[in-house]
């Protein structure tokens, strides 16, 4: 079994498909070779299993690889342009390719020339990747480490530094720095700031820049390095909503890494105690919460808003952020609000916990002050608007059971009583009915 020394001078052998080994053995028998490249080989160095497996193949070419693929299981041509073969096998994710040079002749992502070349040296084809630490590669079946240059050391000293020129040519990999960056606590080099600040992200899609916010703060990490990364870069001038927390990038930074580990936290203990729309929320609202605290806290919807619309389409992020962020900036952190606003609050966010995540999250003296978050989940709790919004005991049934007529006034009336319910006042469905009567009563008079 092929072994690999970690970064922490460990012994560590990453998993392996046979199926793979044995597509590798007949890959050399044609005169091939193939290299296992990209994350796969970053986390094999961390002593981590990724199940993702990229493999580029050398010195044989299309014709000879399909044939020998074709024997272990069903082969898709992912891209004719980029020689990308994907193989479906149970359990894994296999996807060959062959090494490839690219050229920038057209605007956007898209614009693209692929020219893939089986003779090219791994050095060569390595030199289109964007990190160094993404430009290592190890070659089966030995896991023989290639790392022409110098990804391995970088690692080490967390230290992100593109590999050359070409980084240029994807303006996404300005975004990819910033989340590389939080998920392997890397700081960027001076280099690699110097040539990001040259580059626009304007040719982005939404859905591209979408997900790389996305890994930033929703992967396991340290997301104040990417903050930094982001003011490296200095793209706060390109989404200048997010600002700092009370004017300070330090105290943004504390709260979205104290969001990432609470989060982790409370999902290591139940898996479902938050749905991925609540934490992608949760994460977002971390994001833009220097805007609740700002001095004109009346524009926070809006800049949260119009953040997200510039980055995404997903309705459930539109609607909730800025609502959470709204909420937010109307505490004032030196007293729990009482009963009825809280329920109030909590019709509004479908229930309070992500809001008291985030307050949980922030840090002291700038908004937290000692022991308020508790106070307020334990309010939400002893309420029973922790989870969810309070439902109303009124219904139209209740009413058409006591003879009221559908219409306007049903419905006004249900209202009526669902505010006296969120004031207290109507404190269970016995006390719905009995007012409801005493409503229909004296309209029947």
């Amino acid at each position: 079994m092929a072994t690999v020394t970690t970064l922490a001078g460990n012994e560590f052998a990453p998993e392996l498909p046979g199926r793979l080994l044995h597509i590798v053995h007949d890959i050399r028998e044609a005169g091939g070779r193939a290299f296992l490249v990209g994350g796969w080989v970053r986390d094999a160095l961390l002593g981590k299993n990724c199940r993702d497996y990229d493999i580029e193949v050398y010195d044989i070419g299309q014709d000879e690889l399909v044939p020998i693929l074709k024997k272990y299981g069903k082969t898709n041509l992912v891209g004719k342009a980029f020689g990308v073969i994907h193989l479906a096998m149970k359990g894994e994710s296999l996807d060959f390719s062959f090494p490839r040079t690219e050229s920038k002749v057209g605007y956007g992502h898209r614009g693209f020339v692929v020219h893939t070349d089986e003779k090219l040296s791994f050095k060569e084809a390595a030199l289109r990747r964007d990190f160094t630490i993404n430009a290592m590669g190890m070659e089966l079946p030995d896991l023989t480490l290639c790392d022409p240059y110098g990804g391995i050391d970088d690692l080490k000293t967390h230290v992100l530094r593109h590999v050359g020129p070409a980084f240029a040519e994807d303006s996404l990999r300005i975004l990819r720095g910033v989340q590389f960056a939080s998920r392997f606590e890397c700081t960027l080099a001076p280099e690699t700031v110097e040539l990001c600040r040259t580059l626009s992200l304007a040719d982005l899609s939404v859905e591209r820049l979408f997900e790389e916010f996305k890994k930033w703060l929703l992967k396991p990490g340290k997301p104040s390095m990417g903050l930094k990364a982001f003011l490296d870069i200095g793209l706060e001038g390109f989404f200048p909503e997010v600002v700092p927390l009370a004017g300070s990038w330090e105290a943004l930074g504390s709260l979205l890494d104290s969001m990432s580990d609470g989060r982790a936290e409370i999902l290591r203990s139940n898996p479902s105690a938050l749905s991925d729309e609540e934490c992608s929320e949760l994460a977002f609202a971390a994001l833009l919460s220097g805007n609740a605290l700002a001095n004109d806290k009346g524009n926070v919807k809006d800049m949260a808003g119009k953040f997200l619309a510039r980055i995404t389409n997903e309705i459930h992020l539109l609607k909730k952020v800025p609502e959470i962020l709204a909420c937010y900036a109307g505490l004032d952190f030196e007293k729990v609000p009482s009963a009825p606003e809280l329920r109030r609050l909590a019709v509004r966010l479908d229930g309070l916990k992500l809001l008291c995540l985030l307050v949980q999250s922030t840090p002291a003296p700038v908004a937290e002050k000692p022991g308020f978050a508790a106070a307020l989940r334990d309010a939400a709790c002893e309420i029973g608007v922790y989870d969810a919004a309070p439902q109303p005991y009124l219904t139209g049934k209740m009413l058409l059971d006591m003879g009221m007529k559908p219409g306007k006034q049903m419905g006004n009336i249900i209202k009526r009583s669902f505010e006296l319910q969120l004031d207290g006042e109507i404190k269970n469905i016995s006390d719905a009915l009995a007012w409801a009567k005493e409503i229909n009563l004296s309209l029947s008079v």
